[in-house]
């Protein structure tokens, strides 16, 4: 069986529509200093459906104050990562995450403060643009980060017995649950579901990397003795990721009304997408995002459209 990290490193090298390769490249040519890596991820890699579609990347910089002339924007990148700006090309659109190669690695791991880098890149995601092969490798190795950290987080809250693809979907709707979410609650299992074998192979492979200790007992994982109490230190530090990740998602959200043009905008068409909503936005709104949105997530979450 291949190791997590060639598998991660094939599933990157997949080539992407050309498309969203140009737009890739595109982006990465707004960044001539800095751009390492340029990442696609999301539900229009896996639909491959472009068109009137919002595209998801990743944009991953040498460092913040090479990546921008401004030093707000620097700073609030380093401070309350990512900065999340919209793109056009060729007629479509993206939002646009951008990390340095630092806090892209860190946040990856068991150590980061929230869900939202790893619980994405353990899903499948394509390296459409690098600018060597050190970015291809640094690119990778974060990455190999995320699938133990999801798995390690459901081992902690599961059974001493379980199948590799219900572990899968435990982690992920823990992650759902960790962030202000305009999904429906049948998300994390339509992920899974569009390619089992996928989670399955990379299932077995980052379970070998999870602290919880565990081993494969015909097609089901068994959690192992654990005399340091590992159990104990995933289930504890989940409270305060469940806190920090709803937090972060309304703060990220007010960043946004500096710096993501027509931000409020695209949280409208998101959860209209997701959770089956019509909400529209007014001029007045457009004008003052922060205060919008200040009195938007509140009867959001009155009404279940996020989570």
């Amino acid at each position: 069986m291949l190791s997590l990290m060639q598998m991660i490193a094939e599933e990157l090298a997949v080539p992407a529509l050309p498309q969203v390769r140009a737009f890739a490249a595109h982006i990465a040519a707004q960044y001539p200093d800095a751009a390492r890596a340029v990442l696609f991820y999301g539900s229009c890699l896996r639909s491959e459906e472009l068109e009137g579609q919002m595209l998801d990347f990743y944009l991953i910089v040498s460092d913040y104050d090479a990546a921008y002339d401004s030093k707000a924007l620097a700073k609030w990148n380093r401070r309350l990562p990512p900065n999340v700006f919209p793109f056009q090309h060729d007629g479509l659109m993206a939002k646009v995450a951008v990390l340095d190669e630092k806090d892209f690695h860190d946040l990856n791991r068991q150590g980061a403060s929230a869900v939202s880098v790893w619980a994405r890149f353990a899903q499948p995601s394509r390296l459409v643009w690098a600018a060597d092969d050190t970015a291809r490798r640094m690119a990778a190795t974060a990455i190999s980060g995320a699938a133990p950290t999801l798995l390690n987080a459901a081992l902690a809250f599961t059974e001493r017995e379980v199948d590799v693809l219900d572990l899968w979907q435990s982690g992920f709707r823990m992650t759902y649950d960790a962030e202000l979410r305009a999904e429906r609650r049948d998300r994390p299992a339509s992920v899974i579901e569009f390619d089992p074998e996928r989670y399955e192979r990379f299932g077995l492979a980052a379970l070998q990397h999870t602290p919880i200790a565990n081993e494969l007992r015909g097609n089901k994982v068994h959690i192992l003795s654990d005399p340091q109490s590992r159990i104990m230190q995933e289930r504890n530090r989940w409270p305060a990721l469940r806190r920090n990740g709803k937090l972060l998602t309304v703060a990220r959200l007010a960043k946004a009304a500096f710096t993501y043009a027509g931000g409020i905008d695209y949280l409208a068409w998101k959860i209209n997408r997701h959770a089956g909503t019509e909400i529209e936005i007014k001029p007045w709104q457009r004008r003052w995002p922060l205060v919008a949105a200040l009195f938007l997530v509140p009867k959001l979450l009155a009404k279940g459209a996020v989570r």
